[in-house]
């Protein structure tokens, strides 16, 4: 059987198994209220997900403010990594801020996810500079990176 992946834009009844990639990818998850709330009190907010055989596999949400958008997060479950689905997300991201008017996108990195930082430079992002402990749960610094839409 051939997988077959769908991107589209994140609906509220799909928080339950977004909160569950959620989990799965990071060491301080989002909550489901905070998903709400981006759904439905964030008017800068937009996220993505991508199905596979009408299971969420993988999302990724930005805040388009003026013209910059400003990555929130990128999660693939990990059974999914390492097809460039990280990758294909990510690209369907930057055309939809481009589409909302972004011209530059911005978003931090743990110092020490060199897998996702090549992702990011392919992708043409930039090393932009530190946010000196960045992350609550183990105070590690963020690699700021830019790019140009």
């Amino acid at each position: 059987m051939v997988d077959s992946y769908v991107f589209r834009y994140m609906r509220e009844e799909d928080i339950d198994q977004v909160v569950e990639v959620e989990q799965a990818s990071f060491t301080t998850p989002w909550s489901r209220e905070a998903f709400y709330n981006e759904l439905h009190t964030n008017k800068f907010a937009v996220y993505i997900v991508i199905e596979n055989d009408h299971k969420i596999i993988g999302y990724c949400g930005t805040w388009v403010v003026i013209d910059e958008a400003h990555v929130t997060n990128v999660a693939i479950l990990p059974e999914y990594r390492g097809k460039k689905l990280g990758e294909a997300l990510m690209s369907k991201l930057m055309s939809v801020s481009r589409e909302m008017g972004a011209r530059t996108m911005t978003l931090e990195v743990r110092v020490t996810n060199h897998v996702a930082q090549s992702l990011y430079r392919k992708l043409g992002f930039e090393n932009g500079g530190i946010r000196k402990n960045y992350y609550s749960d183990n105070q590690e610094d963020a690699q700021i990176m830019w790019v140009k839409l």
